[in-house]
């Protein structure tokens, strides 16, 4: 089998599974026992957080322990605009993961709340002058993704972030796609945001507005390390399956000092803001995935780029009608999204599986439904190529010999499906 479905999920790394054995055997207690056993749990789980902070350069009390992505993300956005509840304006755009996407639709249908939905260019970068001109007074919260999990695109994130602090409104962000792919250090906020590529308009264009009290102005540093990715956001979104970790846990990065409202009920756990007996062997699996993912970093995104333009090649010399999807934006090193133009994309995924080769047509969470991708659509290209599009993503274990064999499943289904067609115009 030749797995190039990473985005969708990574197999365990053995460091995880190391990590979580005791607690799935002897270390079982509750962590919130006062006894021995519960004792053990408990300091795990502070291990964990500890362990998960230095690696985002945060501090232990900013990660909240969740049971995956979805729910990191339903918290943020859910959790953070109903603690504003004077402010009934949120900001997004389509292209977002759907964890985001229904929870805005959400409180948008429910609540009350008008959304502004933001344009994306031909290549999925965020329009940046209609986020500026689009903050309010009564914006709550800003959300955009890191990198997108469909084409990999990355977004401008330093200059979305200069945006939203100079406006006085708190930015979220999915970066459940990103860690481990994204460098974790960057230029210092006050660096970015004076050499960014966001155009000098911007700032005669940039009206004073009433700032929400818990965020902090564009000159103040976060509370973490200035030098973290994390400094851009105020709340960020985390998943461990698509670091080499377990299923069903995440977590939730949240600058000090803001309030976040729960969105389930129960204990205290989590500092009242996620109740629920933590599940302490993912936990402790989640955060030795994380330090593994990010020691060799550099070197492996490098290896995985030159395999997906590897891959890209070998696509385009053989089929003609391929189209890249977001090749002229920055992407993630693993990532490829390619539309067969003139055939179906559930075709060739069966087709790709006979062969072997495991790839998606998008989010693994729409598996099933034989939609257009949402991602491509909101880019502006046509049904027929968001009907065709394939995803194939790389990880830590894919080898070039997969790379060349996958490539070469493709020529050959791809010729298949040319002459079918042929033989079909020819009968008609």
């Amino acid at each position: 089998m030749i797995y190039l479905d990473y985005n969708a999920t990574t197999p365990m790394c053995e460091e995880a599974r190391a990590a979580m054995f005791p607690y799935l055997s002897r270390h079982f207690g509750n962590p919130s026992s006062i006894h021995a056993a519960g004792r053990e749990a408990r300091a795990a789980i502070d291990d964990a957080r500890d362990k998960i902070a230095r690696l985002v350069r945060a501090k232990p009390h900013e990660i909240i322990f969740t049971g995956g992505g979805t729910e990191s993300c339903n918290l943020a956005v859910l959790g953070l605009t109903r603690c504003r509840s004077s402010r009934k304006h949120l900001i997004s755009c389509k292209t977002e993961h759907h964890a985001v996407l229904h929870a805005i639709e959400h409180l948008e249908k429910r609540e009350g709340f008008e959304v502004t939905w933001l344009d994306v260019s031909e290549n999925g970068i965020v329009d940046l002058d209609q986020l500026a001109n689009s903050i309010r007074d009564d914006t709550a919260l800003v959300s955009i993704m890191s990198a997108n999990n469909e084409t990999g695109v990355i977004q401008p994130m330093p200059e979305i972030s200069r945006i939203c602090r100079e406006r006085g409104v708190l930015l979220h962000s999915d970066m459940v796609q990103s860690f481990g792919k994204l460098p974790t250090v960057i230029p210092s906020p006050s660096t970015a945001l004076r050499t960014g590529s966001v155009e000098e308009s911007h700032r005669e264009t940039l009206k004073p507005r009433q700032r929400d009290p818990s965020t902090p102005p564009a000159s103040a540093g976060s509370s973490q390390d200035d030098n973290s990715f994390l400094s851009l956001a105020d709340a960020a979104s985390f998943a461990a399956h698509k670091f080499y970790g377990p299923k069903g846990v995440g977590f939730l990065y949240l600058r000090s000092g803001l309030s976040i409202q729960p969105i389930m009920f129960g204990g205290a756990h989590e500092n009242e803001r996620r109740p629920g007996t933590e599940n302490v062997a993912a936990i402790a699996g989640m955060a030795a995935a994380a330090e593994l993912i990010l020691r060799d970093r550099g070197v492996e995104q490098d290896r995985q780029s030159h395999l997906r333009d590897q891959l890209w090649q070998e696509i385009a010399a053989s089929v003609p009608e391929a189209r890249q999807n977001g090749e002229s934006a920055p992407r993630l090193a693993n990532t490829l999204n390619v539309s067969f133009l003139g055939i179906d994309s559930q075709m060739l995924l069966i087709a790709l599986d006979l062969k072997g080769v495991c790839a998606s047509s998008g989010s693994a969470c729409i598996v099933g439904s034989v939609v257009a991708s949402h991602v491509l659509l909101a880019m502006g290209l046509s049904m027929e190529r968001a009907r065709s599009a394939v995803r194939f993503s790389l990880g830590e274990q894919t080898t070039a010999e997969e790379i060349a064999a996958a490539g070469q499943a493709v020529s050959e289904i791809a010729e298949r499906f040319s002459k079918q067609k042929a033989e079909t115009y020819a009968v008609a």
